[in-house]
């Protein structure tokens, strides 16, 4: 009698640990978000598009800094006046990185999505002619005004918050013909009120979310915006100047991330279907060296049956249909 008590208690230990595995991605996703406080569901995709398990969206953030300011090579010559080193790994990173990304992603068609600050095509304008020539039909996504000096009113109130989105949302409709309806927080950089304001302007998804592998959708007082997967360690400006990570080292790192997603749904094909965008930045792939990489990875990639690579939109389409 105690064997068989004991036996029938392992088994129920076992199914609560199955339930659990199972639900575990869910559960982690239903309730209140730990950010905003607004309700936060779960959108399961048992599958992508062709039977694709992981779904793979390279962002290329394209934006404006401004003289003398924005991400620095070299700290050690920041305080010069003017700091001709780091102002040239700026530059270079704008005329010539932006648009060796936008050929490269061409050529080995693979879709690409654009993130983009509104003060950008002003400032460069016949960069972004080159660029968009290259890039005519990849999903621009919204990215404020710039990185420094003109970004998100936190702590001014939910009313500034919605003047601001609109008015980036006006200026890149005004310059690309495109108005986005995703949304990027300069420097990831928000609070609740901004996303009540997305929802508030017809912003329908954004990537501000950097806690999961699964798309979500977050419920606003001013309407539903769905969450993409943004991974912190994914990104390659912090590895690039945070860790010193080479572009090799960042492409190992992205092929062990992807790779790692495929493994796991081969070994579990009836478990969801993941989700990563990977945010890229002209500083890192737009160099020779960084390039190289980046086609060494996107080569890589192709050739996994359960990989989907798309961009942002086709992935919010995909998610929702489900």
């Amino acid at each position: 009698m105690q064997r068989r008590v004991c036996a029938t208690g392992v088994i129920a230990a076992m199914a609560f640990l199955m339930a659990a595995h199972v639900s575990g991605p869910a559960r982690a996703q239903d309730g209140t978000d730990w950010i905003t406080k607004f309700p936060r569901e779960p959108m399961p995709v048992t599958a992508w598009p062709s039977g694709k398990k992981v779904a793979v969206s390279f962002v290329l953030f394209v934006e404006e800094f401004g003289f003398g300011q924005g991400p620095v090579l070299r700290p050690d010559l920041a305080t010069r006046n003017p700091d001709l080193v780091n102002e040239a790994f700026r530059q270079y990173a704008i005329t010539l990185g932006n648009l060796r990304a936008g050929r490269l992603f061409k050529e080995l068609d693979v879709p690409l999505s654009i993130v983009l600050n509104a003060a950008f095509v002003p400032a460069h304008p016949t960069v972004w002619k080159e660029f968009r020539a290259a890039q005519p039909t990849a999903p621009i996504v919204a990215h404020g005004i710039n990185n420094t000096n003109d970004m998100l009113p936190l702590g001014r109130g939910l009313a500034e918050q919605k003047a601001y989105i609109r008015r980036t949302l006006d200026s890149i409709a005004s310059t690309t013909g495109v108005r986005p309806t995703g949304w990027s927080s300069p420097s990831v950089y928000s609070n609740a009120d901004t996303m009540q304001a997305m929802a508030a302007e017809g912003v329908t998804y954004n990537i501000d979310q950097m806690d999961s592998d699964f798309i979500s959708r977050l419920k606003t007082p001013d309407g539903p915006l769905v969450l993409l997967p943004y991974p912190t360690v994914t990104v390659d400006m912090g590895q690039f100047l945070a860790r010193m990570k080479s572009p090799t080292e960042i492409e190992t790192l992205w092929s062990d991330y992807i790779g790692e997603l495929s493994r796991e749904a081969r070994v579990d094909p009836s478990g969801q279907a993941t989700t990563v965008v990977i945010g890229l930045h002209p500083f890192v792939i737009g160099t020779p060296d960084g390039a190289a990489a980046m086609r060494r990875l996107l080569e890589r990639v192709k050739t996994d049956d359960r990989v989907w690579l798309t961009d942002t939109e086709a992935l919010l389409k995909a998610a929702s249909s489900k």
